[in-house]
C-alpha cells in the first residue's frame, strides 16, 4: 500500500511538472489561490557516512520558501548552507524527515522524477561559472534552451543580466561578474520557479559582486521567481525579504526585513 502510494505520487509529479512546471494555474477571473509554500521541509536531516565517522550535515530543519520571495541563508561554513541547497534543488535527498513542492512530495521521488524536476523548475547559479569556454555566451545560454519546455530566448536571458552588447564573447573574454551573468542568465533562460544560487559573488570583488546581485533581485522581482541565496557575507542579509540562520546543521533564528535594500546601496 505504502510502495503503490509512493508510485501514484511521483507519477502525479512527474505529470505537473511536464504540464507546466509545477506551477498553480489560474483563471483571472478566478478567486485568488491561497498562499501556499513552494517548498516545504519537516525535520530534514542528512548523516553523511565517510568510515567510521557520521558527518551530520542537517539535523532536523523545519523551513518553507513562499512564491517570489528572496530569501538570503547566512552561516559559517560547515553550518549545512549548502547542503540544505542541494537536497531543495533535487541534486541530494534526505536521510530522514520529508520535503515537497508545491505540495508534491519529493522525499520519495525516484531519479528520473527528480531530473524532470530540475530540468523544469529550478536554476542553479554556483560561486564557479561552469561555461563551456569553447561557446559564446549565446551558446553557453542555448544549451538549456534547446531543452527547456518553454523557454525564453538566449538573447531575451542575456537582455535581462544587461549582457545584450557581449552575447558573442567567449568566457575568456568575458570578465568574471560577465561569466557569473551568464551562468544567471543560462539558470533563468528555461524561466524556473526556483532560483537557488550557492555563493554566487564568493568569488568577485565588492563592486563586480553588487552588479551580479542587481541581476538576481532583478530577476526575483521582475519574473517573481522564488530566490534562495546561501553565503557567509552577512550584508546580504539586508537585500533579502527574509534571513534563515543555520548552525551545527540546524535553523537557528529567521528574521523579516521590513524593507529590502537594494543591492546597490549594500556595503561589505
Amino acid at each position: 500500500m505504502i510502495l503503490a502510494k509512493i508510485v501514484i505520487g511521483t507519477l502525479a509529479l512527474q505529470s505537473a511538472i511536464l504540464r507546466d512546471g509545477g506551477r498553480v494555474l489560474n483563471h483571472p477571473n478566478d478567486p485568488p489561490l491561497p498562499v501556499s509554500p513552494v517548498f516545504e521541509a519537516r525535520q530534514l536531516r542528512k548523516v553523511y557516512h565517510t568510515g567510521e565517522l557520521d558527518v551530520v550535515a542537517l539535523n532536523g530543519v523545519d523551513v518553507e520558501f513562499f512564491s517570489g520571495e528572496l530569501v538570503v541563508l547566512l552561516g559559517a561554513s560547515g553550518s549545512g548552507k549548502s547542503t540544505l541547497l542541494n537536497i531543495l534543488g533535487g541534486l541530494d535527498v534526505p536521510t530522514s524527515g520529508a520535503l515537497s513542492y508545491k505540495g508534491w512530495d519529493l522525499t520519495n521521488a525516484d531519479e528520473h522524477t527528480l531530473t524532470l524536476f530540475r530540468r523544469n523548475c529550478v536554476g542553479f547559479v554556483f560561486q564557479f561559472y561552469n561555461l563551456i569556454p569553447s561557446l559564446t555566451a549565446r551558446e553557453n545560454v542555448a544549451l538549456i534552451t534547446s531543452i527547456a519546455r518553454d523557454p525564453m530566448t538566449a538573447e531575451e536571458a542575456l537582455e535581462m543580466v544587461d549582457l545584450g552588447d557581449r552575447m558573442d564573447h567567449f568566457p575568456s573574454q568575458l570578465s568574471g561578474g560577465e561569466q557569473q551573468r551568464v551562468a544567471i542568465a543560462r539558470a533563468i533562460a528555461k524561466k524556473p520557479e526556483v532560483l537557488l544560487c550557492d555563493e554566487p559573488t564568493g568569488a568577485l570583488d565588492i563592486t563586480t559582486g553588487i552588479t551580479v546581485l542587481e541581476a538576481v533581485e532583478r530577476i526575483n522581482r521582475e519574473l517573481g521567481t522564488l530566490t534562495v541565496i546561501i553565503t557567509h557575507n552577512a550584508s546580504m542579509a539586508q537585500m533579502a525579504d527574509r534571513v534563515l540562520y543555520l548552525s551545527d546543521g540546524q535553523m537557528v533564528k529567521q528574521r523579516r526585513n521590513e524593507k529590502r535594500l537594494p543591492a546597490r546601496e549594500l556595503e561589505w
